[in-house]
């Protein structure tokens, strides 16, 4: 299937389309389809924004689209970035900004208490407007400085529990070694996309087969992770509430 990647994130295309061709799918992105239209993310939920960015961009090209809207919940920080992730410090897309403003939020909180998950929420939008929903989370926590090269955002700070295996699988992170220090390999197997990612294409097929007769969209948020989740604005801080 030919699948818009409904983002302008270099390095969040890098691993949608690095995930869905291994799924057998072909991958454009916005920018290759001249699309230059930068959806205002208003949800207060990761849920709402991949939803946004999902229909606006396929209402612009005509095809099936793909958005992610992730980040970061630190539980020492009252879930916060979370939903602001991406303009935590004031300014949407700066990395190293945000990751200054996490560290020094963080400043005197020991390791323990450094517990943190990336949560990500991907859209699968079809002309039409059926659209289905999923979510992927990776726990992990908080360095006390940067490591390693190989991500963006705040993977130079998230030492996530477990990382892949080559062979399929998972281990426990003895290492401690955080995001970017990670192989992609290892990396998709755990990651909150990557999870997420892997839910999609289970869920996938049958929502195709329920076709264009299955009336109002099929949305299925946050069913995967087994709770709801309200993220509020207060100050810098988001509060997380679990029904």
């Amino acid at each position: 299937m030919k699948i818009c990647a409904a983002t302008g994130n270099a390095g969040k295309l890098r691993e949608l389309r690095r995930i869905l061709e291994a799924q057998g799918h072909e991958v454009v992105s916005q920018k290759e389809l001249g699309i230059t239209i930068e959806p205002e993310e208003t949800g207060t939920t990761f849920a709402e924004n991949a939803l946004i960015k999902a229909e606006t961009i396929c209402k612009a090209c005509g095809l099936p689209t793909i958005a992610d809207d992730s980040g970061l919940c630190v539980d020492a920080l009252g879930g916060a970035p979370g939903v602001y992730s991406a303009r935590y410090c004031g300014r949407h897309g700066d990395d190293e900004a945000n990751n200054d403003k996490l560290l020094a939020a963080l400043s005197g909180v020991e390791e323990g208490r450094r517990t943190a998950k990336f949560v990500s929420a991907v859209c699968f939008y079809l002309p039409g407007g059926r659209q289905l929903t999923v979510l992927g989370e990776c726990p992990g926590r908080v360095g006390f400085e940067r490591a390693g090269s190989n991500g963006f955002g705040y993977d130079p700070l998230f030492i996530p529990d477990e990382v892949g295996l080559a062979g399929g699988g998972k281990a426990p992170n003895a290492g401690g070694r955080s995001y970017a220090q990670l192989e992609d390999w290892e990396k998709d197997a755990i990651s909150h996309r990557g999870v997420a990612m892997a839910e999609l294409d289970r869920e996938l097929p049958a929502f195709l087969a329920a076709g264009e007769g299955a009336g109002a969209p099929i949305t299925a948020i946050e069913g995967s992770l087994g709770f709801e989740q309200d993220y509020k604005r207060d100050g810098d801080r988001l509060t997380r509430t679990l029904r």
